[in-house]
């Protein structure tokens, strides 16, 4: 009798032991890597600023599959249900960062689109405006030249009446005024005090004038030698200019020229035309300081 109650006790005492073993068999290393990964990976998508609003489907997912797994490993489930339950834990954490991701992406690419957009617009307006401002400073400067052309057209009219006045003519060669014979005596190279007041009209019209230049020529009938005629048309053309020049005209705006008789303007057969010959002519430049090429 007793033998029998210890062979009970014996089986009794082995079912035990194989139970309890059976049931720490349940929770295996491998189901408990499968849970910590899972746990992370779920804590990783809880921590982004945007998982509830970007992918909260796949949040609460990863959530109740990984409290499934967590309960299928206290109910003692085989470690294989525990990591199949934790890989879907992991892989809905998983799906959810890549929703986040993927959406933050998109908000990058949209952000730099509105700045690219904003940088194109922006340089659309500087080209506008800069075109603006060429357009703007385009038409100052054509109302400035035309200004300018109106101004020297009136002082070219005006200089024009002055020397008209002082019986200066137009020619090919530009304004000219011719100063007679009168003005020197005979075979003589200095003026007459009646000469004063055309020079002084002159040298008042070209200090009004300071753009314009002056050149002097002498000139001489045929009576006479070359030799003799060039240098007397040369000494009366350098009186005449330093006339000009003791009134104040700048001797770089004077030039003086003896010519002789080598450009009469009648013929020397009479002595009218000889008297028309012995002459002081007096070219004015434009306004420039040029002088007509003819």
């Amino acid at each position: 009798m007793v033998m029998h109650f210890k062979s009970s006790l014996g089986t009794a005492g082995g079912c035990a032991l194989a139970l309890f073993l059976g049931a720490c068999a349940t929770t295996s290393p491998e189901s408990e890597s499968a849970l910590d990964q899972a746990r992370a990976a779920v804590e990783r998508l809880q921590a982004q600023p945007l998982a509830a609003q970007r992918a909260g489907k796949a949040l609460q997912d990863a959530r109740d599959a990984l409290g499934t797994a967590e309960a299928a490993e206290r109910a003692h489930k085989p470690p294989e249900e525990v990591v199949h339950l934790a890989y879907l834990a992991r892989r809905d954490a998983d799906i959810g960062e890549a929703v986040i991701a993927e959406q933050t992406a998109r908000d990058d690419m949209a952000q730099a689109q509105a700045q690219r957009e904003r940088v194109l617009l922006e340089a659309r307006d500087r080209e506008a405006a800069l075109a603006r401002q060429q357009a703007l400073l385009s038409q100052q400067q054509a109302q400035q030249s035309q200004r300018q052309a109106q101004t020297a057209e009136q002082e070219a009219s005006d200089a024009r009446q002055q020397l008209e006045a002082m019986q200066a003519r137009q020619t090919e060669r530009g304004m000219i005024l011719t100063l007679g014979n009168v003005l020197f005596d005979t075979n003589g190279d200095t003026l007459k005090p009646g000469a004063d007041e055309l020079v002084s009209r002159l040298s008042q019209f070209l200090q009004n004038h300071p753009d314009i230049k002056v050149r002097i020529e002498g000139h001489t009938d045929s009576t006479g030698s070359d030799s003799y005629n060039e240098a007397l048309s040369q000494r009366r053309a350098d009186a005449v200019a330093s006339a000009l020049e003791n009134r104040g005209v700048p001797v770089a705006r004077i030039q003086a020229v003896g010519r002789g008789k080598s450009a009469p303007v009648a013929g020397n057969d009479t002595s009218a035309g000889r008297q028309q010959n012995r002459r002081v002519e007096i070219i004015f430049s434009d306004a420039q300081g040029q002088f007509a090429s003819g």
